[in-house]
């Protein structure tokens, strides 16, 4: 049931195509073991494709040898390409002054996309539930998040990283893992109530179950629903772009809008009008937050004289005879 669940995931969001080849993050607990198996026994004459897998090691348990030698094994028995990246998390977050979480997770995604390169794969699967999604939704609304912070994980992105799992709630996963007889390998510190995402996971979750038994069901149909809305607006502001477009070059990082139909927009499009220009520039808009994108359409608004706003230390936005001005890398 659960494999026929995975393929309907698979086919609604076309994550996988005949040919692809994907690395699998597998760390030996449950998600990326089910993972893995699924896409072994769903590789057939109607699917087919190569599998990869890619595995670290942070160094921070002393049961995390025992699960490099459980996934090379697996990988050995199904004939599987598996490829091993060992490293002190801790150390890393320490030298580069960020969270072992964070410090974790950079490490797993540069590890996978190397993978990916050696390999000429075009696909990267992470093995990210409905549980994840939920998790990934409360933790967005606690920290403030817009509404796109909503859509939580997507089944697929930037056309490359996929989460077949995406449906699939940690229970199912658990009663597959037993049916299959995979005896994956649990991590403790799940089960700590360090980080935030385990906060949620193990105290918040639970009591939001108590006034919503269903309450995963219904953040994931949530952020389906955000999901959906999302791109509608995307097009929507893609759409505004071009017609409020006088030019745009991206070698010499400037772009230039119309300043009378921008003030023309609704202020949810304006919003995200600021975000997508930026991020036409600079390749994001992180670290671009609310103050900044209500100072610029205030500053738009206003056109009083030759005035000019910089967000942050590589744009400056600047309105002048009628023209907005997105500039990028002020020390050029």
């Amino acid at each position: 049931m659960l494999e026929e669940k995975i393929l309907d995931t698979i086919k609604k969001n076309d994550l996988i195509k005949n040919g692809d080849t994907i690395v699998v993050g597998v760390s030996g607990g449950p998600d990326s073991m089910a993972l893995l198996n699924v896409l072994i026994n769903l590789n057939n004459n109607n699917l087919s494709y190569k599998i990869i897998v890619a595995h670290v090691n942070h160094g921070i348990r002393k049961e995390a040898d025992e699960e490099t030698k459980f996934v090379e094994e697996f990988c050995q028995k199904k004939n599987i390409q598996c490829f091993i990246k060992k490293e002190n998390v801790n150390e890393l977050a320490k030298q580069n002054k960020i969270g072992t979480e964070e410090a974790g997770r950079n490490l797993r995604y540069s590890f996978f996309e190397e993978v990916a390169i050696k390999n000429n794969a075009n696909k990267i699967a992470t093995a990210h539930t409905a549980n994840d999604n939920a998790e990934t939704v409360l933790m967005n609304i606690i920290r403030g998040s817009g509404t796109s912070g909503l859509k939580g994980i997507e089944p697929k992105r930037d056309n490359k990283f996929i989460r077949p799992l995406i449906e699939c709630t940690r229970a199912e996963i658990e009663k597959y893992c037993e049916e299959k007889n995979l005896n994956p390998k649990e991590d403790k510190t799940n089960k700590e109530n360090i980080y935030t995402r385990n906060k949620i996971r193990n105290q918040l979750i639970p009591a939001l179950e108590e006034f919503n038994p269903s309450i995963i069901s219904s953040l994931n149909r949530m952020s389906e629903i955000a999901r959906e809305e999302n791109e509608y607006l995307n097009k929507q502001v893609e759409n505004a772009y071009k017609d409020m477009l006088i030019s745009e070059n991206i070698n010499e990082k400037l772009i230039e809008l119309d300043l009378k139909k921008f003030n023309n927009e609704e202020t949810v499009i304006k919003n995200r009008l600021v975000l997508y220009t930026i991020n036409k520039l600079q390749g994001s808009s992180q670290n671009i937050e609310k103050i900044h994108i209500n100072d610029i359409i205030k500053l738009c608004k206003n056109n009083i004289g030759n005035k000019y706003l910089t967000p942050n230390k590589n744009i400056k936005i600047m309105v002048n005879k009628g023209k907005i001005f997105f500039k990028y890398n002020l020390e050029e």
